[in-house]
């Protein structure tokens, strides 16, 4: 995990400096990055697909004009290419094992239970899906004295984490007004319209699911409860 603690801020920066301008990311964006990191794809192969990428594209620049980069997504298919060459080279070899001492990789017990119980405030108070959220707000609360009480394993934490998240988002969807789903859903084809002949349809069926939850989090002013949203300071 402190492998990916930076997962999505490096991929940020890394499209930045080779953009060559500052460029916020898109909601369409962070929902693509977390489709990579949900697959596994390492940060290293991400980096690389971006890199290739931006190659092809300063290669053709120089030819024609081209109009320009304004979305990470326009680099989805160079980035799924990297992750199935380095499957492709990775056969027959086995992952090296690595342990981690959790108190010394940013992972402290303390901030673990201040990120979690941070999060349980949030859904405590929440007016979408009240009963849903106040539910994960207590099971949060709990596994916050659990972290204090005993050093966790960071990998089992952020499993359980996961399906909390699993939960809220279904229950989220479903009680979500039809209106609201409709509008996101609308907003996240706009997004993805100029993509489309780049990514396979299972990609883009994640990217919408990933972008719908993302705008039903900030709709109602609810966290993420991954490990990898925890703050840094």
């Amino acid at each position: 995990m402190q492998n990916y603690f930076n997962y999505f801020t490096e991929i940020e920066e890394h499209f930045q400096r080779r953009r060559g301008s500052l460029l916020m990311l898109s909601t369409l964006d962070w929902a693509l990055i977390e489709t990579w990191r949900d697959a596994g794809i390492p940060l290293e192969v991400v980096l690389r697909g971006i890199d290739s990428a931006f190659d092809k594209y300063e290669a053709r620049a120089q030819r024609a004009r081209q109009r320009r980069v304004n979305g990470l997504a326009w680099c989805a298919q160079a980035v799924i290419e990297a992750a199935e060459e380095q499957r492709e080279a990775a056969i027959g070899t086995a992952p090296a094992a690595a342990k981690t001492d959790s108190a010394q990789s940013g992972f402290e017990a303390a901030r673990i239970a201040a990120h979690l119980r941070e999060a349980a405030t949030a859904l405590a108070v929440s007016t979408l899906a009240p009963q849903a959220c106040a539910a994960l707000a207590a099971r949060l609360e709990e596994l916050a004295a659990s972290v204090l009480a005993t050093p966790p394993n960071l990998e089992d934490l952020e499993r359980n984490l996961t399906v909390l998240e699993e939960k809220l988002f279904a229950s989220l969807t479903t009680e979500a007004p039809e209106e609201l789903l409709l509008r996101f859903k609308t907003e996240a084809a706009r997004e993805l319209a100029a993509y489309r002949s780049r990514m396979g349809a299972v990609q883009l069926r994640q990217i919408e699911q990933q972008f719908v939850h993302k705008r039903l989090l900030e709709h109602g002013q609810l966290p993420r409860l991954s490990l990898f949203y925890m703050r840094q300071q």
